[in-house]
């Protein structure tokens, strides 16, 4: 062994050390890596800052301005609930979920690209359920690893194993060769999480230190008393109300109830919209009312419309549109003496009180002409834009709490068609490698800014800048071990280990020693090294080539015991909070059942 290769063999071990102690942050230390291997002479310094040009970083970048497109849009939202929808708010329920929903999607596509597409997404899960990210992102992004097993170009490892085939003059693998195996461990992996490696996941976060002491629109509603109150009203044909406004309705003055929102078939979707002063009531709308005097009988029979249920989910729903907001009036606000309907409050503010609290008391019945007076507290409805507005008005009354709710509303919303047809193009593209991967998410990170699918400010904040000083740092180590020969030594010395063993003991040997070599240098790099070496391995023995393949392209992609390992574990580093030491947790185990499973199930489909 040359002093070179000590050397960098030196520099990895101190790295992973750093690493595990967590001392300095992980994208210090690569930069330290690179620095090292400059000033040592091992690499030059072209050769020491080529990983701020690899592909992988420039992808890794473009895919975060693409996730921010589906932030920005409400897409992510959307698709987190659907995913509550099929799991509810359980966490196990949710890890099963993301796992199979990434793993789908990884098989046809990029995991670094789904994985992008999803953080977003389970973080808003994490948020909704009170828990910490880091219940949500390590999974997911396991999850992703297994989804590349599932076909021939869902990772590269899969198709270097069947280009070396095609090379020796055989068949290469099918499209779903893989399948099998890789759903046997995408099994094992679910079960895992479930039963032991949720258990080893960084504890959840007390869910006030996630929501920042705020509160839920169900919550805002249920302590002014005015969830119980809730309405939905269907307007029939036929109906006085049919043409009027708010306002000339004067629905609050007569029967006490106050309308604050309504619902009405719009180009894309159904929407929920907030009442303004100026809205005319149509056909088929769907107001949502809150009935404090309990008179909807009343008005059902006077103006010709039918009374709904009003639940948790018809809530939801109007979130997306329609905020909530709890105020207190100023000692100094005009307002005070005034009735609502005298101070025009709706047409002064477009927004609608909803409930009214003295001393901490919700008025009960009609409180349209109940003069205001000094500390009481008011439930106002309007736009998320209104809503947000409020935090700016210290004249009248002040904001005692904005709900949670806030942080989720996509202010790009309308542009959410054009985001999807974005992420639909790119992932076409990938698919049918019309051009390079890195191209295709190039093209459509730039899309999602000229759509304004993502404003020009937010481009640099998308991206996790750690993560890419990571990767970047840590590529150059695969030049030295490779231009040292220490890549070399290490297949060497796994050969004199296994000598004339049985095949699936160099299998097993095999899938360690690619496990290992990935969990430090791109698993593409990797199997590029190692197929050569299990198909020579087999000609030696007089065994098919085909089960030692496989066993090589499913241990590249099990790459779960480090954030180095993948770029998909570094992507989810930063959102996790997690630490070195928090893969190596979850991973390692992990890592030793999908050997098992892989040494039990491919010479079943691939015999020696």
């Amino acid at each position: 062994m040359s002093g070179e290769t000590l050397y960098v063999f030196g520099i990895l071990a101190v790295a992973i050390g750093l690493f595990v102690s967590d001392k300095i942050r992980l994208d210090i230390v690569a930069v330290l890596v690179i620095l090292a291997l400059a000033i040592g002479g091992i690499l030059t310094p072209k050769e020491a800052l080529s990983g701020f040009g690899d592909p992988v970083v420039v992808l890794i970048a473009a895919l975060f301005i693409v996730g921010e497109g589906l932030f920005y849009t409400g897409i992510a939202f959307t698709m987190g609930d659907l995913i509550v929808r099929v799991a509810g708010n359980r966490e196990m329920g949710l890890i099963v979920v993301l796992m199979v929903a990434v793993g789908g999607l990884s098989a046809f596509m990029s995991s670094t690209g789904a994985v992008a597409i999803f953080i977003p997404v389970a973080v808003r899960l994490a948020i909704k359920a009170g828990l910490a990210p880091a219940r949500f992102l390590m999974p997911m992004a396991i999850g992703s690893l297994i989804g590349g097993m599932l076909t021939l170009i869902g990772t590269p490892p899969n198709l270097i194993v069947s280009g070396q085939l095609v090379k020796a003059g055989l068949a290469p693998f099918a499209f779903f060769d893989f399948t099998p195996i890789g759903l046997a461990i995408l099994a094992t992996a679910i079960v895992y999480m479930l039963t032991i490696g949720r258990h080893l996941l960084p504890a959840s976060k007390p869910a006030d230190a996630i929501r920042r002491d705020r509160r839920t629109l169900a919550d805002l509603t249920s302590s002014y008393g005015a969830d119980s109150h809730m309405i939905r009203v269907t307007v029939h044909p036929g109906s006085p109300l049919i043409g009027q406004t708010v306002v000339q309705a004067a629905l609050r003055t007569k029967y006490g109830i106050t309308v604050f929102a309504f619902e009405r078939p719009g180009r894309v979707r159904t929407q929920v919209r907030p009442i303004h002063a100026s809205t005319h009531f149509a056909v088929g709308d769907i107001l949502y009312a809150v009935d404090s005097a309990r008179a909807a009988p009343i008005l059902a029979t006077d103006q010709n419309v039918e009374i709904l249920d009003f639940n948790g989910e018809q809530l939801n729903v109007a979130a997306r549109d329609v905020g909530l907001a709890d105020i207190l009036l100023l000692p100094n606000s005009t307002l005070l003496g005034q009735t609502l309907t005298s101070s025009r409050f709706r047409q002064t503010y477009d927004l609608s009180v909803l409930a009214v609290a003295r001393k901490g008391v919700p008025m009960v019945g009609s409180f349209a002409n109940v003069p205001l007076d000094f500390g009481d507290a008011l439930l106002v409805s309007g736009s998320w834009k209104q809503i947000r507005a409020l935090r700016s008005q210290h004249k009248d009354f002040v904001v005692l709490s904005l709900p949670e709710e806030l942080d989720d509303q996509a202010l790009g919303r309308d542009h959410a068609p054009l985001a999807l047809l974005v992420v639909a193009a790119m992932l076409g593209l990938m698919a049918f490698k019309i051009v390079p991967t890195v191209m295709a998410a190039l093209l459509a990170a730039i899309a999602m800014v000229l759509l304004c699918c993502v404003p020009a400010n937010r481009i640099y904040k998308a991206i996790n800048w750690q993560s890419l000083v990571l990767i970047a740092g840590m590529l150059p180590m695969a030049t030295a071990l490779e231009k040292t020969g220490g890549l070399r030594l290490m297949v060497d010395t796994m050969m004199g280990l296994v000598g004339d063993g049985s095949p699936l003991l160099v299998m097993a040997a095999l899938f360690l020693l690619t496990s290992a070599l990935s969990q430090v240098i791109s698993n593409t790099a990797t199997t590029v090294l190692i197929a050569p070496v299990a198909f020579g391995i087999a000609n030696l023995m007089g065994v098919a080539p085909q089960p030692l393949l496989m066993a090589v392209a499913l241990s590249a992609s099990s790459a779960f015991a480090t954030p180095v390992a993948s770029p998909v574990n570094t992507l989810v580093l930063g959102p996790g909070k997690y630490t070195f030491s928090d893969f190596v947790k979850v991973g390692l185990p992990l890592q030793a059942l999908v050997m098992v499973v892989t040494l039990l199930v491919v010479p079943v489909f691939f015999p020696f």
